[in-house]
């Protein structure tokens, strides 16, 4: 448990900064916003996706994970990240644990990935502005669906097929 009895409101500011900083991640990366992502990450930053499955040494590597595995415009996905621990551990660090939910639609593959996990991060306070050192999930569970299996399931709207515009009808 965290003493939060020395917190101040400084301290408070620090952590919402850093909450907006794994926003613009997570926002970056289902918009395929590989400038935001990358200036998440500290450049000697390391992660280990789903529990150390993909692990990578520098944010250029991370990068281009990201981008091979995720930058089709058939590669739709939605990461929240909530319930959000972060502790400052000196003026300039910080760790945080999140709980992730993901959903993945790959219209390649005609499939649908659900899941979640529980991430943990490494943050670093540079010239003023927090990234993140390190970061990683391990997963608590992970399901895969085909699509085609799902009687009148029918994907209506996409940030790029349909420029974020639903197919509906009013």
């Amino acid at each position: 448990m965290v003493d939060t009895a020395g917190m101040t409101p400084e301290d408070l500011v620090e952590i919402e900064l850093i909450k907006r900083l794994k926003y613009r991640y997570l926002r970056g990366l289902d918009q395929k916003d590989w400038t935001a992502v990358e200036s998440c990450f500290t450049e000697d930053a390391t992660a280990a996706y789903s529990g150390g499955k993909y692990a990578f040494e520098s944010r250029a590597e991370i990068l281009d994970f990201l981008t091979r595995s995720m930058g089709a415009e058939t590669f739709l996905s939605s990461h929240r990240c909530h319930h959000p621990e972060i502790d400052l551990t000196s003026a300039t660090t910080a760790v945080g644990t999140w709980a992730l939910e993901d959903v993945v639609i790959d219209t390649t593959w005609d499939i649908t990935i659900r899941g979640a996990a529980f991430y943990t991060d490494e943050y670093v306070k540079e010239e003023g502005v927090w990234q993140i050192r390190t970061t990683g999930y391990k997963r608590s569970y992970e399901e895969i669906q085909p699509r085609g299996a799902v009687p009148g399931l029918k994907l209506t709207a996409s940030w790029w097929a349909t420029d974020g515009r639903s197919m509906l009808d009013a």
